[in-house]
């Protein structure tokens, strides 16, 4: 088996060499566009499950809306449709026909051209809004608290798997609602959610914060996100929850009369994640191994290895190694018993590393004579020698173990690299040297952000919501900040 290019030779080439070898997605037929695998898509339904169950939680239901956006519904809202306009793909004719000069090609029939132009759904606020014009006409009817597990394009030039692809799956959150203050509440709650499921399901540590203006939701008066970090110091966006205002309420007329009798204008929020969460769970605890898996999303918690010689060897140690895998399994832990023949335990070790198995059992003749197993953890490359009596209780607890080791590794990490700079040569030399988050005063101004952003590649990333107020002066231009915030380069 190829080793992966190292995490210090070649950052970007491991997570590519990554993505593919562990069986997670690949490059398809189509350009920009992904095949997800089994495995890779494993993952993703745990994820989306927990999520699922979350929203559901919360008060949320799901439905399913078009794929396809009438092109006067999407310029409804200016801001918005600006903001996608040159990410849109875009569908203008409904039929092929025969090419008269070769009966072996297909071409556009001229004649089936629509009448209007339909876009691609790149994010789906339009066509719901549209929609709960019909839905909404008294406080009676609010709030509206939908999601959907969609697909959605976004017409990317440049792609990389899982974090940017020209079709990804995510889900988005549309609400509407009778006042701005259950609207505001709607848009923190759901960013908690996501924090929630980040810091819990995917033992990766994220900063709550507010975007700013330039970098907000197009047709958002607010939007709060989460940001993570990624181990070659770069930011990752993993979620945002956007406060809508009265915005698309106006675009699409959908008016109620509320509680005094008077006629107003919804509130709206929307929010989501995408399979980019992939992309971000790679990065944050993956070694020069290959994948390295949080247990409450590993596909397979437990792989047990018998080491053998002859059927007969073999069948004894299955005997044992089945029943800790019945076991388990009564402890509602995922557990393969791989007794396949035709790969040599070495092989199937590197492959279980390589896929990211939390826990790997070795059991053979010995260990069978011993009354042990070798258990090694995934997380850590440790091993070590235990019982086979009481088994199944020590690996429960050490799933726990792992899922919390992992959690405050990425943590510490991201401590160790949120650096606080007052000048912004400081500011450039720990960008270049370091990188990571960088945690500065600025001014307010978009001048000063596009400036920073031309100049060093680093963004704002979030202003943090649980912050302290610190006043001090601005990196550019001296001028007095009421706060620091959040600058990092970014995926």
């Amino acid at each position: 088996m190829a080793k992966l290019t190292s995490r210090s030779e070649d950052y970007s080439k491991w997570y590519n060499e990554l993505v593919v070898k562990a069986d997670l997605a690949e490059n398809s037929g189509v350009r920009g566009c992904m095949v997800i695998k089994p495995y890779g898509y494993a993952i993703w339904e745990k994820m989306r499950d927990e999520m699922d169950k979350r929203f559901k939680e919360t008060g949320h239901v799901n439905a399913y809306f078009p794929l396809f956006v009438p092109k006067s519904l999407f310029e409804a809202e200016e801001k918005n449709a600006e903001g996608f306009a040159k990410e849109c793909a875009v569908v203008t004719h409904y039929r092929l026909k025969t090419d008269p000069n070769n009966p072996h090609k297909l071409i556009v029939d001229p004649d089936a051209k629509l009448e209007e132009e339909l876009i691609v759904r790149p994010t789906s606020e339009a066509i719901i809004w549209n929609t709960y014009k019909n839905w909404i006409q008294s406080y009676r009817d609010l709030p509206i608290l939908i999601n959907q597990w969609a697909n959605v394009v976004r017409w990317e030039m440049r792609t990389r798997l899982f974090l940017r692809t020209a079709e990804f799956l995510w889900q988005e959150g549309h609400t509407a609602h009778a006042t701005k203050d259950e609207a505001l509440e709607e848009a923190e709650k759901m960013n908690n959610v996501y924090a929630d499921f980040a810091e819990k399901f995917m033992a990766m540590p994220v900063i709550k914060g507010v975007k700013t203006p330039s970098e907000r939701f197009a047709g958002a008066d607010d939007t709060y996100c989460i940001e993570a970090l990624m181990q070659d110091g770069k930011a990752l966006q993993a979620g945002t929850s956007h406060f809508l205002g009265q915005n698309f309420a106006k675009a699409f007329d959908v008016k109620f009369t509320n509680k005094e009798g008077k006629i107003e204008h919804a509130w709206a929020t929307s929010w989501g994640t995408s399979t980019r969460l992939m992309g971000a769970l790679i990065m944050t605890h993956s070694d020069d191994f290959g994948l390295v898996l949080p247990p409450t999303l590993a596909p397979i918690q437990v792989v047990i290895v018998p080491i053998f010689k002859g059927e007969e060897q073999l069948a004894q140690i299955s005997e044992v190694a089945l029943d800790i895998v019945a076991k388990l399994k009564a402890k509602g832990i995922s557990v393969k018993f791989d007794d396949d023949t035709h790969n040599k335990p070495g092989w199937k070790f590197a492959e279980y590393e390589l896929k990211g198995v939390p826990v790997r059992i070795a059991l053979g003749p010995k260990d069978l004579e011993n009354k042990s197993v070798e258990i090694a953890r995934r997380d850590n490359l440790t091993k070590e020698l235990r019982s086979i009596e009481g088994v199944d209780t020590y690996i429960e607890e050490l799933l726990q173990t792992i899922q919390k080791d992992l959690y405050e590794k990425a943590f510490n990490f991201r401590q160790d690299n949120i650096t606080k700079v007052d000048t912004y040569e400081e500011f450039k030399k720990v960008l270049e040297e370091k990188g990571g988050f960088i945690y500065a005063h600025w001014d307010g101004t978009e001048e000063e952000e596009e400036q920073i952003k031309d100049e060093t590649k680093a963004t704002i990333r979030c202003i943090p919501l649980d912050d302290d107020v610190e006043e001090g002066i601005s990196l550019v231009t001296g001028k007095p900040s009421k706060r620091r915030v959040l600058f990092a380069k970014a995926y």
